[in-house]
């Protein structure tokens, strides 16, 4: 089929997972088919898992975080995968790719699957193929899936419609960037979680979580969770088994209710009609008679002689 080795992969093998997100990756056409029938394959053994994102500004300790959240998961006997987007260079393309290496002893645990993926000019930094690299993952038998984003522009917004759980890290700073924080963002999070909460910064994260909270009181949200906002020390790896208790509650609760079926039934609706949009894009501007003619009609828009609707128009027909 696609020169994977499935079983392999089912079993948890790391080389078999590796290789089927390069091939889920790749943007040759011949690849991209084999790996749709891969995952149509696996499709039976995906969706067991906790999918949980977690986003937070530049210098908020998300690879700390994560690393003490998956090594307290690894010891309650859990499997771990790490998906962390890098953002690609809009010069050259590539990408840092740093994230094992901040994470290092999370992975060098056997429980613990890392895989940097740079963003490739994504929406928000998310990268394009984060969601079928996640069902990769699940088939691999990895019980919690955990999505990094770079925390900048629309990132929240793409993470957290791929998962079942949105955590953004906050510092303890009560005051601008109370004032700073986007409220879409608070009104996408399911738990704000205070990180460097610890030393001379203890008090001012009590605080802060007062005044989180407060915000989140004056915000409407619907279905049975309510938001919650709590604090940790991820270097001194205090608060973390209740920031799992949380999400723990919250998936008892979301399965109970029916809202984490819902949840990623919505999000399966919209990842659809984004591909559509997507794939007619492509197919949109890998026409010959579009790419011979799309230079001089955006010529012309920048000289003022056409509208760029009249210009779209006449592209598209």
């Amino acid at each position: 089929m696609s020169g994977i080795d499935i079983a392999g992969l089912r079993a948890g093998q790391r080389r078999a997972l590796a290789k089927a997100i390069t091939l889920v990756e790749s943007s040759r056409a011949e690849h991209r088919a084999a790996a749709q029938e891969l995952l149509e394959a696996l499709l039976p053994h995906t969706g067991r898992s906790i999918r949980v994102g977690i986003s937070g500004i530049p210098g908020v300790g998300k690879s700390t975080f994560i690393e003490a959240f998956g090594m307290h998961l690894i010891a309650a006997g859990h499997r771990v995968a790490v998906l962390a987007v890098d953002p690609s260079s809009p010069v050259a393309g590539g990408s840092i790719l740093g994230d094992k290496t901040r994470m290092e002893t999370l992975s060098r645990e056997d429980a613990a699957f890392i895989r940097p993926s740079p963003s490739q000019g994504a929406l928000g930094g998310v990268a394009h193929k984060t969601r079928e690299t996640m069902l990769l993952c699940e088939a691999a038998g990895y019980d919690v899936v955990i999505v990094e984003t770079v925390g900048v522009g629309q990132s929240e917004y793409e993470v957290a419609s791929m998962v079942d759980f949105f955590l953004v890290l906050m510092l303890p700073n009560a005051g601008d960037e109370l004032q700073g924080i986007k409220r879409g963002i608070m009104e996408l999070a399911d738990a704000l979680v205070i990180n460097k909460a610890d030393g001379e910064s203890l008090g001012l994260a009590n605080r802060t979580r007062q005044h989180y909270q407060n915000a989140m009181n004056l915000l409407a949200h619907g279905g049975f969770w309510v938001p919650r906002v709590t604090t940790c020390s991820a270097a001194e790896r205090r608060g973390i088994d209740e920031v799992w208790a949380m999400i723990g509650e919250y998936r008892r609760g979301a399965e109970a209710s029916g809202e984490l079926a819902a949840r990623r039934a919505r999000q399966n609706g919209e990842w659809l009609r984004k591909l559509i949009s997507e794939l007619l894009e492509q197919r949109f501007r890998a026409d010959p008679r579009v790419r011979a003619e799309l230079p001089q009609l955006e010529a012309r828009v920048v000289r003022g002689e056409i509208t760029p609707y009249a210009a779209a128009m006449r592209l598209l027909g």
